[in-house]
């Protein structure tokens, strides 16, 4: 049985392009849902978001934009982006880290438009989670600590972007990956091809251009 885990943050748009197939894929495999804080992994690697760097942004609203008409998904951004995505992080921890509920941050976000950079901004999904006080909610101690702990452990993983799927330790980045992570379910021997052992053994500086 492989140890899957799938760490996101409802900033990304290509996280939420990715989330109807993890899902699929969590209805044949245990899958361990991991919210994290993109800004923390960012920051760590010393990386920018795409929609910090000039240019990088407008292809990337549109290639998102692209994506989802690819893929039959609606989507609609939010007011503002990015936006600082922690309570809506912390909401999918104190709804209990479950598909519904991760679904529902990401259909709040992407499908219908909504801010969520703040409690008041989720009061209304909060309801429908079954949440009454959305502020206390996310501001408790234990969603707190636990949002810390993925983003900690995302880190020592050499996790450095989201959505990234880890598959019995190896990293898949990207929306675009994923065909790659279940090629690897398919056959665990894939990254042991002769060209990808070379690659994976050279010396770092070798790898670079």
């Amino acid at each position: 049985m492989s140890r899957i885990a799938w760490y996101f943050d409802p900033i990304s748009p290509f996280a939420y392009l990715q989330w109807p197939r993890v899902r699929e894929l969590a209805r044949r495999h245990a899958v361990d849902f991991r919210p994290v804080l993109l800004a923390g992994l960012l920051g760590h690697h010393g990386h920018k978001g795409p929609a910090e760097i000039a240019g990088k942004r407008l292809f990337t609203y549109r290639h998102v934009t692209w994506l989802a008409r690819q893929q039959d998904v609606p989507l609609v951004f939010p007011p503002a982006h990015p936006f600082n995505p922690l309570a809506a992080l912390r909401l999918c921890l104190a709804a209990g880290n479950t598909p519904d509920a991760i679904g529902a941050v990401f259909d709040w976000i992407w499908a219908q438009g909504n801010a969520a950079d703040d409690a008041a901004a989720l009061a209304p999904l909060g309801e429908r989670l079954g949440i009454a006080d959305v502020a206390a909610a996310i501001a408790a101690p234990e969603v707190k600590a636990q949002l810390r702990a993925n983003t900690e452990a995302a880190i020592a993983g050499g996790v450095f972007g989201v959505p990234t799927l880890v598959v019995d330790g190896e990293l898949f980045w990207g929306n675009d990956a994923f065909e790659f992570a279940q090629a690897f379910l398919d056959d665990p021997g894939l990254l042991d091809a002769h060209e990808m052992a070379r690659l994976a053994a050279l010396p770092e500086g070798a790898r670079r251009g």
